[in-house]
């Protein structure tokens, strides 16, 4: 996710992160009360889902699709920080009929207990609209340290007005604050992709259209903008021969720093992709096998990737080549040169 410099391991988050196989069962029932943890074979924030429709264009519908609350697993690094940022996002792109627009917004995040100016940012998530659904595909961390976070919250959204529905969704990177065992929200940045180039070059042609590769809106409209490295779908495209790999965050959405330094990241630059999912396994999920992650990670660092991070650290490779941290248990990172 984030582009560490290949031998900075001072920049790591200063929260460790647990074994895989850690359960923080306590944590979870403690900060997430009623809410829960999901179980591990099919958590219910990440429900499977088919391949994506790639456009946005309206459909007749007579309404919209059932969507499902985004819960943690109990293997999350900071569970809380998470939830807290989901549960901002669901309540300003979601309403009924009859409460769309800002002022209904303001009144769901204020019945959160968060600053109501938080819905002065979130244009993206509030289209003109009778009523939206939203479902959070992801949250994965753009950083995170012993006091402070960056989650990037992956949604879908459909929006339906004069009888028709409308298909789109951002993410957006969620800024959090800890005092004691608390998460508060300060910022949030929604995913600024740009307008779509004219011809996209073929490779970038030929991830839009493969099945194996599944995109989120924002990553959808990051590869029609014409501003990510012809590279990262490259290597798109040779990972897919072997997985189908599920994409979280490409270039917009994600901090324009690495995350607790002022280093810039490649994923801005267009240079970088994470994959929160590889072949119907959660990266973040206990139960994953560690020699699939581990031979996803190397076969990215096969196809171009200079920076490969993940929940395992990795021996072998080039100076810096594999890094693991805090921040990149929960998706593997590819980076790659301009």
């Amino acid at each position: 996710m984030t582009s560490p410099s290949p031998v900075s391991r001072a920049d790591a988050p200063a929260a460790s992160p647990p074994g895989r196989r850690t359960v923080l069962g306590a944590f979870a029932a403690a900060a997430l009360g009623a809410a829960g943890c999901s179980g591990r074979a099919a958590p219910a924030g990440h429900p499977r889902q088919s391949a994506p429709t790639r456009g946005g264009s309206p459909s007749p519908s007579p309404g919209l699709p059932r969507t499902t609350p985004w819960r943690p697993t109990a293997a999350e690094v900071q569970p809380a920080a998470k939830l807290r940022a989901v549960r901002l996002v669901e309540a300003i792109g979601a309403w009924g009929a009859g409460h769309g627009g800002a002022a209904a917004a303001r009144a769901r995040v204020a019945a959160l207990g968060l600053p109501t100016a938080l819905v002065d940012r979130a244009e993206p998530l509030l289209p003109p609209a009778d009523e939206a659904a939203l479902q959070v595909v992801d949250a994965q961390y753009g950083g995170i340290l012993s006091r402070s976070a960056s989650v990037l919250v992956v949604c879908r959204q459909w929006t339906r007005g004069a009888g028709t529905t409308r298909a789109g969704g951002t993410t957006v990177d969620v800024r959090l604050s800890r005092s004691g065992s608390a998460w508060t929200v300060g910022a949030l940045y929604p995913a600024r992709p740009g307008p779509a180039v004219r011809s996209p070059a073929p490779d970038v042609r030929a991830v839009l259209s493969d099945e194996r590769i599944v995109l989120p809106p924002a990553a959808v409209a990051d590869l029609r903008s014409g501003q990510v490295h012809t590279g990262v779908a490259r290597a798109m495209l040779a990972l897919a021969r072997t997985y189908r790999l599920e994409v979280s965050v490409v270039r917009s959405g994600h901090p324009l720093d690495v995350f607790g330094t002022s280093r810039p990241s490649d994923h801005p630059r267009g240079r970088a992709f994470d994959v929160w999912r590889i072949d119907g396994h959660a990266v973040v999920d206990p139960a994953t096998s560690r020699g699939l992650i581990e031979r996803f990670m190397r076969d990215a660092a096969a196809a171009g990737s200079y920076n490969v991070g993940g929940p395992v650290l990795l021996p072998g490779g080039g100076p810096g080549q594999f890094f693991s941290d805090a921040t990149h248990h929960d998706h593997v990172h590819a980076g790659f040169r301009g």
